[in-house]
């Protein structure tokens, strides 16, 4: 049995995929990337840069990307649970403005890998929840940017009410689609 599944979403190039978690009586281990079976499923990943964040529940991040030189991710959450979400910016796309949702957990092993183009955010669900992101293409301060998480125009459907979200300065300061479209 393979230690990586990969299960296409409705956004091309997007997968979710389930790590296997092998037990024994030590505790357990799970496989997070290997290059070959990502290569097999189309997707050329070269790790640039892994950082973790910490998040309370009832905070929500994003809907963050990079204009000018996107990232590719591989997000996965460590600790706790997260309703994670990504939109698809890219305009030649079938998809383009669609968003789709996941819920990743330290019970579920899944990880949600993102193409290039995409704006990803996500509500903490737990408190003390632990993400992992795993990024291809290098941290570009510059074009760092992102989307109002709330936009009617891209219409997500949180889990947490906006009367008890926690967000940064930042992310209230994002611009909405409108603004990302002209």
């Amino acid at each position: 049995m393979l230690d990586i599944q990969f299960e296409p979403l409705a956004l091309e190039g997007a997968f979710v995929i389930a790590h296997i978690f092998n037990r024994d009586n030590r505790g357990g281990s799970i496989k997070c990337f290997e290059k070959q079976l990502y290569a097999e499923q189309g997707i050329a990943f070269e790790l640039s840069e892994t950082f973790v964040s910490v998040s309370k529940k009832n905070v929500i991040r994003g809907m963050h990307f990079q204009k000018n030189h996107p990232q590719a991710k591989l997000v996965s959450v460590l600790q706790g649970r997260v309703y994670d979400v990504i939109v698809d910016l890219r305009r030649e796309s079938d998809t383009f403005q669609k968003w789709v949702s996941v819920e990743l957990s330290s019970e579920n092993h899944k990880a949600l890998y993102i193409p290039r183009g995409f704006a990803h955010g996500f509500a903490a669900l737990e408190e003390e929840t632990i993400m992992l992101y795993q990024c291809d293409g290098e941290y570009d301060k510059e074009s760092d940017t992102g989307l109002r998480f709330d936009d009617p125009d891209l219409g997500i459907k949180w889990p947490v009410k906006s009367s008890v979200a926690i967000c940064s300065e930042r992310d209230l300061g994002l611009m909405s689609l409108k603004e990302y479209l002209l």
